[in-house]
């Protein structure tokens, strides 16, 4: 199988996935599922991966409920700064971390986040999504989202690296990525592979952190409902 037709199958099972009527840990599992037929050999590389963040605790250390999340002011997919400061002012913010416009995983969650928006608005809250990538690439993730929220670059993933979020992918992953068509250099802008943990962080308007999801399985992200309802406590 050449790469080139890896890709495509992968983009065709992303699309099905992304567009099932499905809450969205069935939509991530259905993709999960349709690279697994793919072959064994990514999913056990991923697998290792988790296993091995697992391992050394990658993500632990990021403020927990109760504890302040610390600001940030990062361009938005225009260009205009935006800080997490002047956010919370407005009402309660999800601040969520993915991987890439280039990870179907991130572009499924960004979808379903965007279906979100409505039920976010009513329950006073908002979101901001952060991502590496270069500002090109968070206006494609916007517009083929159809998020009406702002999605940030976090250069060098300096802001995850913060926060205990990110890791370096490792030469076996970097290696199974490229074949899939998910060479991350490009939409961030650089050699480094670090890639931040998918995590959702929901911040009240006194800065302090409402709730939390993170799990180093990308394959996983936070239950919309369960962010709608952190929103809603955390007004």
């Amino acid at each position: 199988m050449t790469a080139q037709t890896l890709s495509e199958k992968l983009e065709a099972a992303y699309v099905r996935s992304r567009d099932m009527d499905a809450p969205l840990a069935e939509r991530l599992q259905a993709f999960a599922d349709a690279v697994r037929e793919m072959g064994e050999i990514f999913q056990e590389a991923v697998d290792k991966l988790v296993a091995r963040l697992r391992e050394h605790g990658v993500g632990e250390d990021a403020p927990k409920p109760g504890e302040p999340m610390p600001d940030f002011v990062m361009p938005d997919e225009s260009g205009q700064l935006v800080a997490l400061e002047t956010l919370i002012k407005d009402g309660p913010v999800a601040v969520t971390f993915h991987r890439g416009q280039w990870c179907p995983y991130c572009r499924i969650n960004a979808k379903a986040l965007a279906e979100a928006q409505d039920q976010v608005s009513a329950a006073g809250g908002q979101i901001a999504a952060i991502i590496p990538d270069r500002q090109r690439y968070t206006a494609e993730l916007k517009t083929e989202s159809q998020a009406k929220f702002p999605i940030l670059t976090d250069f060098e993933n300096g802001y995850a690296l913060s926060l205990s979020l990110a890791f370096w992918v490792g030469a076996e992953m970097q290696e199974i990525m490229c074949q899939a068509g998910w060479d991350v250099a490009p939409s961030q802008g650089s050699e480094t592979w670090l890639l931040p943990i998918p995590a959702t962080f929901v911040v009240g308007t006194d800065g302090l952190v409402k709730e939390r999801f993170l799990d180093p399985d990308y394959r996983k992200r936070m239950a919309i409902e369960d962010l709608v309802d952190a929103i809603r406590n955390a007004g």
